[in-house]
């Protein structure tokens, strides 16, 4: 990519899409193309159709997606799979009729097989059942990451596949309907705190274990790889480590500094025993993390405390 070049990011004001413009921005990318959802419904094609047809972008981030935790998937199971299939295949038409340079479409580590042998490598990909909670939102990853392979190999398309670890980070979705556990942990060990209570219940039986990924090194790795990866097949993007939600827990405590208990809740479902990333293609590729998950905890916890007044919240899904 040139800096001249036209860059598009789909999902700009989400957690991945805000990190990619400032990781752009910083890297000296200054013709960046973004449009709010207001401005622009990803999921109406037409619509689209037209915004390509006018901006003709030179590059791509499809880094738009209907997003949640367990308990958001469970709740909108046909919203998450309808929505991200729209973004989807409107997205990557749009790419190939504007004959863009190269589009990266950001994937799902949920994409694997709930059992499948850790960590993950990205050969494992429709090798076993998945994860059933979350599965409508996963298969429509995976159609993603077919449709953007059965492009490249019918179009000559350069469009490569991104799947991310647990990301989290400043811009994060802090609301507990709907939110994924690091940023739900973190409001809700803060509120505990500032309201004297002397416990926190959090869901399942904190035996099972993540990885997280600051967001600002997923962005890096997504620039990196969107000048260095030309390949049809998936790349994992993690940190190379993981860490049980009983530990993480106990971290967000100290980091909060709420000096209560933590009660689980072995009623709540737990999800995926374990998912952690092999990442050893990436790492080939010469990038690597920079930001450790007490260094990101604490940064970000700082921007949920700066920005309790107006930061993002995820509406509720509506079918």
């Amino acid at each position: 990519m040139k800096p001249t070049d036209k860059i598009y990011i789909a999902g700009h004001r989400g957690l991945v899409g805000s990190a990619l413009v400032r990781e752009l921005g910083h890297q000296g990318y200054k013709n960046l193309v973004c449009r709010s959802h207001q401005e622009l419904d990803l999921e109406d094609q037409p619509s689209v159709f037209r915004f390509f047809d006018q901006e003709r972008p030179d590059y791509v981030f499809l880094a738009a997606a209907v997003v949640g935790g367990i308990g958001a998937n469970s709740a909108f199971p046909a919203d998450f799979i309808r929505r991200n299939l729209s973004i989807q295949v409107h997205g990557i038409e749009a790419c190939r009729r504007a004959r863009v340079k190269k589009m990266m479409f950001l994937g799902s580590s949920c994409i694997y097989p709930r059992l499948a042998p850790q960590p993950l490598k990205e050969e494992y990909l429709l090798s076993g059942p998945l994860e059933p909670t979350n599965t409508p939102y996963a298969v429509a990853k995976i159609a993603g990451i077919v449709t953007c392979q059965s492009y490249n190999r019918q179009y000559g398309t350069d469009f490569v596949s991104v799947m991310p670890t647990n990301l989290y980070g400043p811009g994060d979705n802090f609301d507990l309907r709907n939110s994924h556990v690091l940023p739900a942990l973190i409001r809700k060990f803060h509120e505990a705190k500032t309201s004297g209570a002397p416990s926190v219940s959090v869901w399942g039986s904190g035996r099972v274990r993540r990885e997280f990924l600051h967001v600002d090194d997923m962005a890096a790795a997504c620039v990196h790889l969107m000048k260095t990866y030309d390949s049809s097949d998936i790349i994992n993007i993690g940190h190379g480590e993981d860490i049980s939600i009983a530990e993480l827990a106990a971290l967000v405590r100290e980091v909060v500094g709420f000096g209560g208990t933590i009660i689980f809740d072995p009623t709540k479902p737990d999800g995926t025993p374990r998912k952690l990333l092999d990442s050893t293609r990436l790492f080939a590729t010469g990038w690597r993390p920079r930001i450790s998950l007490k260094e990101g905890l604490s940064s970000t916890y700082r921007w949920f405390v700066e920005n309790q007044a107006s930061f993002r919240r995820e509406q509720p899904l509506r079918s």
